[in-house]
């Protein structure tokens, strides 16, 4: 029923397009208009053609561009969804007072025409431009455009010591994305201008095979910290999204990103943890493998192993990429007191106003973006720094979040 429903959109959202510049060229000459129509309908097959060949091809030859041409249908759709909206709802109103003036019109009198409104076929391709025009900002500028945001945390039982720790996180890098280093060369050295005390990557680091990051390392060892960076798995970091031609090629290609971790310098906590003294005072950081309460991502972690191995440690901080495992697992362990996550990348687009915040993950995902708290435990879902899919961000630009922990 949800394919058909797709497939209707699209179908109504080119139609409608294709409607709206009849309506504001119907002043132009018969040749112009003929040009035009052809030249919209050119563009549109040209657009979906080559978009299935990248598709099709994606894993050959330049991935970074393919996956660009795969997003030409986007930006295009995108704006034609906003034209087929407000001119749906004008015929919608124009078959009512079509039915209204039927029933009330007496027998024998004619019937007036209802026009199509040729100021609302501008309003609607005005309305349209705007998410095209965003989607396009959002591949030129905003997939690279890096963003710190601080965030204050406040707790009880936080060691006397660790008041005013500050923790960095970074999350869904992606590396698999990029097409240089520049980008991810700006983000360190802002990450580095931070001056953290701890720093923590919450896994994605590749977007399907170990090799990808391999061409990053030397840019991302340049992070600096004075403790050890601890890193987790997220679920791209498995390879399952890659048809691989034995188990024990996928199994290598985990082992190999394992160790790619540890080249860039970063300590791996796969379902264990680490006590980080200061003062005399200690708190633990845990980590998990990816794990999920959504049926269509695997579970690889061993919470109550990770756990375990915290001890009593007075304030402990766990790494876990995907944020629905915090309310169906996390919770069940009360002395976890901050749990820091990934994953859903806010979607890269959506309205992210410091009095609104929307994005179309949120009917996916309870916690998406930002903090969340119940008790006295906290939840903090970075957005990422990287992007995947749609080469581009929009709303909810690549986050470097900074913690500062207090003591309430």
């Amino acid at each position: 029923m949800l394919f058909w429903v797709v497939i209707a959109a699209l179908f109504l959202s080119e139609w409608y397009g294709f409607q709206a510049l009849r309506t504001i060229t119907q002043h132009q000459s018969p040749g112009t208009r003929r040009a035009l129509a052809i030249s919209y309908w050119l563009l549109s097959l040209t657009v979906w053609i080559v978009a299935f060949w990248a598709g099709s091809t994606r894993r050959e030859g330049n991935t970074v561009l393919k996956s660009y041409l795969m997003s030409l249908p986007l930006l295009l759709l995108a704006g034609k969804l906003f034209v087929f909206i407000p001119l749906l709802i004008e015929d919608l109103t124009r078959l009512f007072r079509w039915v209204v003036g039927l029933a009330t019109r007496p027998a024998g009198s004619p019937g007036e025409p209802i026009p199509r409104s040729e100021f609302l076929s501008k309003l609607a391709l005005g309305l349209g431009a705007i998410p095209f025009t965003a989607l396009l900002w959002g591949m030129l500028k905003g997939a690279t455009d890096y963003q710190v945001r601080r965030v204050t945390l406040r707790f009880p039982n936080l060691p006397p010591a660790f008041d005013g720790f500050k923790v960095l996180q970074i999350s869904d890098l992606h590396t698999g994305s990029f097409s240089s280093t520049e980008p991810l060369e700006r983000a360190v050295a802002l990450i580095n201008k931070q001056g953290a005390d701890l720093v923590v990557m919450t896994g994605d680091l590749v977007n399907n095979v170990a090799t990808e990051v391999e061409p990053h390392i030397p840019t991302l060892a340049q992070i600096k910290s004075e403790l050890p960076i601890f890193s987790s798995l997220g679920n791209h970091d498995y390879g399952d999204y890659v048809q691989w031609e034995s188990r024990e090629a996928k199994r290598a290609n985990l082992q190999r990103l394992m160790q790619n971790h540890a080249k860039i310098g970063w300590k791996l906590l796969n379902d264990e943890s680490h006590v980080i003294e200061r003062g005399g005072d200690r708190i633990a950081v845990l980590g998990i493998q990816n794990s999920s309460s959504h049926l269509n991502f695997h579970t690889y972690g061993n919470l109550p192993r990770a756990h375990a191995a915290s001890g009593d440690a007075p304030f402990k901080i766990l790494l876990s990429h995907d944020p629905s495992y915090w309310e169906s697992h996390i919770l069940q362990y009360p002395d976890i007191d901050l749990t820091l996550s990934g994953h859903t990348h806010g979607m890269q687009f959506g309205v992210n106003l410091p009095f609104m915040k929307w994005s179309p993950v949120q009917y996916v995902y309870k916690q998406w973006a930002g903090l969340y708290e119940q008790g006295r435990q906290k939840l903090y879902v970075n957005t990422g720094l990287g992007f995947l899919g749609y080469p581009g961000r929009v709303g909810f630009l690549p986050e470097i979040t900074v913690f500062e922990l207090r003591r309430a």
